[in-house]
């Protein structure tokens, strides 16, 4: 019988939010880790009590965000996380490409990197007209 490892906490905290991200948007793995570096400096003022996840815990850098994509991503729209530069990991080019043309994601010149100035979401849900959470476009650089 094949050894099953589940995901912990905070890698099931990085595919909601991976999970989150709307078709034609995308974020970087840098991206993920600040919003969770963001979220943990409000859990260490919040304190225990406020039920925000451990701070330790919640701080994470882009390779850890890359661990858990390549170990439990698989259900979670993988497509959407790329590097910084608007591609994807070796390996997950063509299809991811595809995906993101398919979904009407803003392409730089030459259609193989994604322009992250347009692209990009900041991690923010809105309900207005227009507030997709596309960071550039909200003044917020996030890279």
């Amino acid at each position: 019988m094949r050894d099953v490892t589940l995901p912990t906490p905070v890698a099931e905290r990085v595919l909601d939010l991976v999970a989150r991200i709307p078709p034609g948007r995308v974020m970087a793995y840098g991206d993920i880790a600040a919003y969770f570096t963001d979220l943990a400096d409000e859990a260490a003022e919040a304190g225990p009590d406020a039920g925000l996840g451990d701070p330790k815990e919640l701080r994470l850098g882009p390779r850890q965000v890359g661990r858990v994509m390549s170990h439990f991503g698989g259900g979670v729209p993988w497509w959407r996380v790329l590097r910084a530069d608007g591609t994807h990991a070796p390996g997950l080019e063509v299809e991811g490409v595809a995906r993101l043309r398919a979904e009407g994601t803003p392409m730089r010149a030459g259609g193989t990197k994604v322009d992250m100035a347009k692209a990009r979401w900041d991690g923010v849900e809105r309900d207005e007209p227009g507030g997709d959470g596309a960071g550039a476009e909200d003044g917020a650089d996030v890279s």
